[in-house]
Formats: structure tokens, C-alpha cells, sequence
């Protein structure tokens, strides 16, 4: 029997829910310790019980009482920005490794195919947005065969999928997005948009990612894309091209302006993405969400072989 690496989740909503019928149905590496929250009435709490997860509704300090909290190596957050800041500083100082789900961002952030590898030892790491792991990838696909000024992404997501704390944060949505196109996609300059569609049936998650590049070979950029959708659907199976990458390569004799960078010639590439969720605890529309919990796991995951690597 392989040898599995301790975790716990804080934050028994559907997220955290989300990750945890993740964790026990699918990690070969991490064994779910305890789930924690603040709720007596939670469904995550009472769906953890059923399975039987230690649980607590005692928030941290709970989760710092169990006796399980000795042998835990590493601590989801899935609650918020502002409890995050709380909770990191109490798990450090018991030698945790965090992975934050909040828009906190106190560690680096983090997109398992691309940067994940540079960030194994780091004792906090941010998984950005849902609309930063399913378009970042692409973008560092671009930008990995040629130099990428500009890159745009619109993530569209079902009006369903998004809870209360993505209504209130639209803003700090597009502008996280944006700054890891920058700093994990490698685009000089990023730009984010994201779309609450109400429509009915719920829809699945679209992404569309716009890059203008230097001028390479349209195969060159069309291999690199295909190879990281692999890598990405190796944690998300339900992460696919809508159809084939389009390209336009733009001349001296017909440049485009991209403000604040002045003309532009090249190639632009344009990704058509869809993101649909696995279904272990939200729905498979609610792919926005699924690639979140996903992403956190293929962290996790890839932390967990590294300790026990080094144990």
C-alpha cells in the first residue's frame, strides 16, 4: 500500500467540500486528516462525518486540538482573503505547508503544469483564480516559443457557478487574472475579463485567451499549446480545446496598436477552451470551480511526492 502524506482542508463549503470528495476518491498520496469549519450546520461537516473525516466547527483552533493536527503536512484554505492572513501565520509556526484558495496571496502564485516545480519548497502557495488556472497554462504555452507583449483572456462562467464571494470580488478577479498572465503566463502585458452567464440550462466554463506574439511558425506555437493541454488535463479531464487554435500574422504594412506598447506585428493566436468539472461534489457545469479544487490537489500531490522523496 503506497505510503500517503497527511492533509487537512479549512473551509467546509463547497469548495472545500469539492476538494475533499476529490482527495478521497481520487489521491493515491494524500490521506484527508481532518475537515474544518465554522458552521455546527454545515453539509461539507456532516458529509465528512458520514465519510468518515474528523471534523470540527471550531474553526483553527479546533483544528489545532485534534490529535490527528500533529501528524497533518499540509493545510488547504478554501474560507476567505481575510482569514487567510490569520490562519497562515498559525500554520507556519507549526512547520505546515499551505495551499491558499483565497484571493490572500501571500505565497507565489501557483499553476501546477507550469511553475509548480519552482514553488515545491515554498511554504505558501496561491492558486490564483479559477480563470487563471484554466487560461494561464495557455498563455505560458505561447510564451514558452515566442515572446508575448499582450495577452487577453475572457473567462465566461454559469451565473450559477458563482457564489457570493466571486459577486463581490469581480474586480480583484480580473486584476489577480491579470497579474499571473503576467508574472506565471509570461505576457508582458495582461488582461482579464470574466462573464456571469445566466443562461438555462447552466453553461460550461469558456475560456477564450488572445496572445499577440513575436513571429514564429504557426506549428510551433500549435505543438506547445496541444502539450499543455495534455499536462493540464492530467489533473482536469475535462479540460479541452473547443476547436482548433486559430492564428493571423500581422505585417509592418498593417500593424496593430496595442496601447501603452505602441505598434504591434506578429502573430496573434487565438484558444478556445472548455472547462467542464468532474462532478464528485459540485456540478460538472460548475467547471470555474472544479479546476480550483483540482489544481489544488495536483499541488498538493506533487508537494506530497517531494516529502516523501526527501523523508
Amino acid at each position: 500500500m503506497t505510503r500517503k502524506v497527511k492533509a487537512a482542508i479549512i473551509g467546509s463549503g463547497n469548495i472545500g467540500t469539492d476538494l475533499m470528495m476529490k482527495i478521497l476518491r481520487r489521491s493515491e498520496v494524500l490521506e484527508l486528516a481532518a475537515m474544518v469549519g465554522i458552521d455546527p450546520d454545515s453539509e461539507g461537516l456532516a458529509k465528512a462525518r458520514g465519510l468518515g473525516v474528523e471534523a470540527t466547527d471550531k474553526g483553527i483552533e479546533g483544528l489545532l486540538a485534534m490529535p490527528a493536527f500533529k501528524d497533518v503536512k499540509i493545510v488547504f484554505d478554501a474560507t476567505s482573503a481575510y482569514a487567510h492572513y490569520k490562519h497562515n501565520e498559525i500554520l507556519q509556526q507549526h512547520g505546515k505547508r499551505v495551499i491558499d484558495l483565497t484571493p490572500a496571496a501571500v505565497g507565489p502564485f501557483t499553476v501546477p503544469p507550469v511553475n509548480m516545480d519552482a514553488h515545491l519548497n515554498a511554504p505558501n502557495v496561491n492558486m490564483v483564480t479559477c480563470g487563471g488556472q484554466a487560461t494561464i497554462p495557455m498563455v505560458a504555452a505561447v510564451s514558452r516559443v515566442a515572446r508575448v507583449p499582450y495577452a487577453e483572456i475572457v473567462a465566461s462562467v454559469s451565473s450559477r457557478s458563482a457564489g457570493p464571494g466571486t459577486r463581490a470580488n469581480i474586480d480583484e478577479f480580473t486584476r489577480t487574472t491579470a497579474r499571473g498572465v503576467e508574472v506565471v503566463g509570461g505576457a508582458q502585458k495582461g488582461k482579464a475579463i470574466i462573464i456571469l452567464n445566466p443562461a438555462e440550462p447552466p453553461m460550461i466554463m469558456r475560456d477564450t485567451i488572445f496572445t499577440l506574439s513575436e513571429d514564429v511558425e504557426f506549428s510551433v506555437i500549435d505543438e506547445s499549446v496541444k502539450k499543455m493541454v495534455a499536462a493540464v488535463q492530467k489533473y482536469v479531464p475535462g479540460y479541452r480545446l473547443k476547436q482548433d487554435v486559430q492564428f493571423e500574422r500581422f505585417g509592418s504594412n498593417r500593424p496593430v496598436h496595442i496601447p501603452g506598447y505602441g505598434d504591434f506585428t506578429g502573430v496573434k493566436t487565438s484558444i478556445f477552451l472548455e472547462v467542464e468539472g468532474a462532478g464528485d461534489y459540485l456540478p460538472p457545469y460548475a467547471g470555474n470551480l472544479d479546476i480550483m479544487t483540482s489544481a489544488a490537489r495536483g499541488t498538493a500531490e506533487m508537494i506530497a511526492t517531494r516529502l516523501m522523496e526527501t523523508a
